[in-house]
């Protein structure tokens, strides 16, 4: 905590003071804390960056600057429009005018503004946080949609492309020796399904499916909802926005509010797609993107919704071979538990395609019939 209180007197002005520094959040990648400066008058959210899942912070920095002033701009001509209640993230410099701070030990620490009067939506408790939910990354998304993906860098080159995934699942696989029931089950689960997965990706290449900037974690608990109306208000954790599909994006965020279990389960029978959420996720997105959708983004959408599960899966079983390098974890077993639960998410959708691509449908024509209004 000292060398989070060290961080932080680079952000804040000379004539603020520190009076607090905690531990936030439940992230699994970076260290979060919460800075209060002059009694609580004033807070802001400090970040010291994982160099080893971010191996270019500096790209990761040069995003966030890009997006967040495109964004200000968005919301200054839009104001009376569905962004109208809509707050960005806003980088906080230090005292002599950079992004970010390395310290003594060469880790780098960021300070981001604090979300006013929101929490995060840490839990889906019916399809009104869903709808929200979609809402958010539908405004999102419409927001960058004018912004030209080659301004932005890749933060994490490859990050949903499974082949890629795949590949190094194959190296890894290879040096475990006399796997037990439930490695017996990922691994042929994923080779089930290895000719299909690359289906987005071979979109992209055959220019089918359009480019542009994404969020590229989209899970529940990056929805910033307004403590009094429930309304979502901001999306944070922007790490991973760079350019890419929007269908990783809608997929990701159906996983993440459609699952009964989340991505923790003590009984695996319980896990479940939930189709009502699933429809409230994507009129919410759709209400909130018409503007830009066409008509060819819905063609991939069931294959994203059943892939992203499986590439979550694929990447939580994967890091359990090596280790457990890249996803904290509170005991040993507990990414190849998390990746059980993905794959039976994928059985869940996979069991209920005609009635998911129903609901898909259904927002199309809504969607493509109010496009441009």
């Amino acid at each position: 905590m000292n060398r989070a209180l060290q961080a932080a007197e680079n952000f804040r002005s000379r004539d603020e003071s520190i009076t607090g520094v905690e531990k936030y959040g439940h992230g699994i990648i970076h260290d979060t804390y919460l800075v209060r400066l002059n009694r609580g008058a004033k807070k802001i959210i400090l970040q010291r960056l994982n160099s080893e899942v971010f191996k270019d912070p500096e790209a990761v920095m040069y995003n966030l600057h890009h997006i967040c002033e495109h964004i200000q701009e968005q919301m200054k001509i839009n104001s009376t429009g569905v962004a109208a209640d809509w707050q960005m993230l806003q980088n906080i410099a230090t005292r002599d005018g950079r992004d970010f701070f390395i310290d003594a030990a060469g880790d780098f620490w960021r300070a981001l503004s604090f979300i006013r009067g929101a929490v995060p939506l840490e839990h889906i408790t019916g399809p009104d946080d869903a709808g929200e939910a979609g809402r958010a990354l539908g405004i999102f998304h419409w927001l960058l949609s004018d912004l030209s993906p080659e301004l932005l860098l890749e933060t994490l080159p490859g990050f949903h492309n499974v082949e890629g995934y795949l590949k190094h699942y194959d190296e890894v696989v290879a040096k475990r020796n006399g796997p037990g029931a439930a490695e017996k089950y990922c691994q042929q689960f994923i080779e089930d399904r290895r000719s299909w997965a690359p289906v987005l990706e071979n979109g992209r290449r055959e220019k089918i499916i359009t480019v542009r900037i994404i969020h590229g974690d989209p899970k529940v608990n990056n929805i910033m909802a307004d403590r009094v109306t429930g309304r979502a208000v901001s999306i944070i954790d922007l790490d991973t926005v760079m350019p890419g599909l929007v269908q990783y994006d809608i997929g990701d965020c159906l996983r993440s509010c459609c699952s009964t279990m989340g991505e923790e389960a003590a009984d695996l029978s319980a896990v479940r797609f939930d189709l009502d959420l699933c429809e409230a996720v994507l009129s919410g997105y759709t209400g909130a993107a018409r503007k830009f959708l066409s008509n060819t983004d819905f063609d991939f959408l069931f294959d994203a919704v059943r892939l992203l599960p499986f590439e979550l899966g694929l990447r939580f079983y994967t890091d359990f071979l090596e280790g457990n390098v890249y996803f904290r974890v509170n005991h040993l077993d507990q990414n190849l538990d998390r990746a059980q639960v993905q794959f039976k998410l994928v059985e869940s959708i996979e069991q209920q395609e005609d009635m998911i691509r129903a609901i898909i449908e259904k927002c199309r024509v809504v969607c493509l019939a109010n496009t441009h209004q």
